[in-house]
């Protein structure tokens, strides 16, 4: 029974689910702000340095236009101008005539007309960046500097958008990592439980169904009720058996009769549980509606949904199957099975079908778990609950391929 005991210590696992996605997004969005803050500050300072350049730039041009010094000292001034490798510029007079440009790519191949057309264009977007520096000439006049930031400038402006765009793929993929490691190993405790209740139970099956033959063929107990019961219940521990072993391999879905389906379903389990709860099976379909099933398993589905609805009643009560199409012009059929037990509270509904969820104090919190996973797994259906109301009951709803 040890592997029983590690089961119990892998569900814990499963219920911290929420907040290991809560550390993720919450670790992701920690790096994204750092990020964008600290990018934020080499920009600040990258666009000062670059103001500061611009004005040395200016101070320049005005210090060669205005002053009539050595050939040495304009040669240094010069070389301050050409400087400017990265920074756009366009260097133009008051009456906005363009008297010069650099780093500015005008495209080539172009007329002259249309080269002056672009670069009034690129001025009305140098203007939208930055005032333009103005250049004192004396006696009114002046000269004007436009520019706009440098590519490496505007790079760094979007790099934090690029790298939230990166962050966020990455926490996608690790969010969907994390999800399929947990449902791989969800999958591997789930066949792994399976094969070993089967392995558990095949031992002493085998010792019952000679039991049941031995006192078959006893003449001392011919014709005693004892026997048909006892093979009843030998036929349902191989039924059992057989699911457990099922468990991890692609079940062969047939086109069954699935009122009669239900119908034998409910048969074992209403002579099994208190005389007090009453079923009843109900339903808007042709009797001979077929829907594709595995006949062990929806057993097992019905199964675990009415057992957990007669302890929610406290075995007295009634339980409704109805079986239904789900949905107008589609070939699915809906089974709805309805308890008037105490109800589930809306802030359980979603948790009911994890794995170790349970209210009773001595259950494992696998039936609904199992019965879910049968269903959206092996017949590619749905199990959810339908509606519940605290203190009246709950609907459960199996939908399934007709």
């Amino acid at each position: 029974m040890a592997f029983f005991s590690f089961f119990r210590q892998v569900l814990p696992i499963y219920d911290q689910k929420s907040r290991i996605k809560l550390g993720i997004l919450a670790g992701a969005i920690l790096i994204a702000a750092a990020t964008v803050v600290y990018t934020n500050v080499l920009v600040k300072r990258l666009s000062e340095r670059e103001q500061k350049q611009i004005d040395l730039y200016a101070k320049a041009q005005r210090f060669i236009i205005n002053s009539e010094v050595d050939s040495n000292t304009n040669f240094v001034f010069e070389e301050i101008i050409n400087a400017n490798t990265t920074i756009p510029i366009i260097f133009t007079d008051g009456e906005a005539n363009i008297l010069g440009t650099r780093n500015v790519d005008i495209p080539k191949g172009i007329s002259e007309q249309a080269a002056l057309a672009f670069l009034h264009r690129e001025i009305a977007v140098m203007k939208l960046q930055h005032p333009p520096i103005v250049v004192e000439l004396g006696a009114g006049l002046r000269n004007y500097i436009y520019y706009k930031d440098s590519q490496l400038l505007t790079q760094l402006r979007t790099y934090p958008l690029v790298q939230l765009a990166v962050i966020a793929c990455l926490g996608v993929m690790a969010y969907f990592s994390f999800s399929y490691s947990r449902r791989a190993e969800q999958n591997r405790v789930w066949v792994g439980l399976a094969k070993e209740t089967a392995h558990q139970l095949g031992t002493p099956l085998s010792s019952l169904m000679a039991w049941h033959t031995y006192l078959k063929d006893s003449e001392k107990w011919q014709n005693e009720p004892i026997v048909d019961e006892l093979g009843k219940d030998v036929r349902r521990l191989e039924i059992i058996t057989e699911r457990f072993s099922n468990i991890g391999s692609v079940p062969v879905l047939k086109d069954e009769n699935i009122l009669q389906a239900t119908k034998n379903a409910i048969a074992y389990l209403q002579s099994r549980v208190s005389k007090k709860v009453v079923f009843e099976i109900k339903t808007d379909l042709p009797t001979d509606t077929p829907a594709q099933i595995n006949v062990p398993l929806f057993d097992w589905v019905i199964e675990n949904i009415c057992k957990n609805a007669v302890d929610a009643m406290d075995g007295k009560g009634h339980i409704t199957l109805h079986l239904r199409r789900a949905a107008k012009g589609k070939q699915l059929i809906a089974l709805d099975i309805t308890d008037t037990g105490k109800g589930i509270p809306k802030s359980k509904i979603e948790t009911v079908f994890l794995p170790g969820f349970t209210t009773k104090k001595r259950g494992w919190g696998l039936g609904l778990a199992l019965a879910k996973r049968i269903i959206e797994n092996y017949h590619q259906g749905k199990l959810f609950v339908r509606w519940s109301e605290v203190g009246k009951g709950t609907t459960f709803r199996v939908v399934l391929n007709g």
